[in-house]
């Protein structure tokens, strides 16, 4: 995974060299290039290989998967929404460039995913680039990543907030976005349906996996071991898996969703599957 992360953070550094105007693409790659997991472009890969393609023709899906990613994290923490200092353990976009240049910086990315998705991607039919970026757009756009953030906003200090609109939150929040990196890996790589529905419903496993630890890790954890701050969503009012199930039964749910995800590999050669399922193994139990 740290290797395939690094080959990541070349393309990525590639892809969106300094040029003009400066202070907008200082900003984009202040954030795109902060340190990270890379987790969602590492999905991407791992599922094209699952199915025969190669690391080469994915990247560029990869890359994409992470700019979307990052946009929705600059905009996330704006004052108009999460109003967060800190991410990835650095001062958030909106501290560092101003809000204006952020909200712009969160724009530029999120257009600049899908040019450079479709125009990077080399070698492969045009119908699979075409419908990978269908996907892609899906995944970040009212269905998707938005209506979550949309509800989450709503939901924020609501009395009456359950586990159904919650799931519906992290559904579409999280695990859309994850979700989507791992079924466009399978379409870049010319998964069959059936392989690409198999990796769908475990990329969607693993996103909620990613946000029941994520709300763990915030009420278990300390602002200097995240990268971001700690015990946000608690002072906010939100709801969490901790708040509404108890921190237990949070984790046991994570053990659960991890065996999901582990389980919807079962159809594939079990060598080749192995990285997809350490991921699983690996958010399951990361600590930041």
């Amino acid at each position: 995974m740290a290797e395939k992360a690094r080959r990541v953070d070349d393309a990525l550094d590639r892809a969106l060299p300094l040029r003009h105007p400066e202070r907008l693409l200082a900003s984009m790659r202040y954030s795109l290039l902060a340190p990270g997991k890379r987790v969602r472009p590492v999905l991407t890969l791992a599922a094209c290989e699952l199915v025969g393609g190669e690391e080469s023709t994915a990247m560029p899906f990869a890359c994409a998967v992470e700019m979307l990613h990052v946009m929705s994290l600059v905009h996330d923490d704006l004052p108009c929404i999460d109003n967060d200092e800190l991410r990835r353990g650095l001062p958030s976009n909106h501290v560092a460039f101003g809000e204006g240049v952020a909200v712009l910086a969160g724009d530029a990315l999120h257009c600049f995913a899908f040019a450079h998705a479709a125009e990077a991607t080399a070698g492969v039919p045009p119908m699979r680039v075409l419908r990978a970026v269908a996907e892609l757009g899906k995944a970040t756009g009212a269905e998707g990543l938005l209506a979550g953030q949309v509800v989450d906003i709503e939901s924020e200090g609501a009395q009456e907030v359950g586990l159904e609109v919650l799931e519906y939150i992290h559904l579409h929040k999280t695990a859309r976005l994850l979700e989507a990196a791992v079924a466009c890996g399978g379409i870049i790589g010319g998964a069959e349906e059936e392989e690409v529905e198999r990796l769908r419903r475990y990329g969607r496993a693993v996103g909620l996996l990613f946000q029941v630890v994520d709300d763990v890790l915030d009420v278990t954890r300390t602002s200097e071991e995240l990268g971001k701050t700690a015990g946000k969503d608690l002072a906010k009012g939100k709801a969490t898996y901790p708040k509404l199930m108890g921190l237990e039964k949070a984790r046991l749910l994570a053990e659960e969703l991890a065996a999901k995800a582990e389980e919807e590999l079962q159809g594939f050669d079990r060598n080749i599957a192995r990285p997809l399922r350490h991921l699983a193994r690996y958010i399951a139990h990361r600590h930041n």
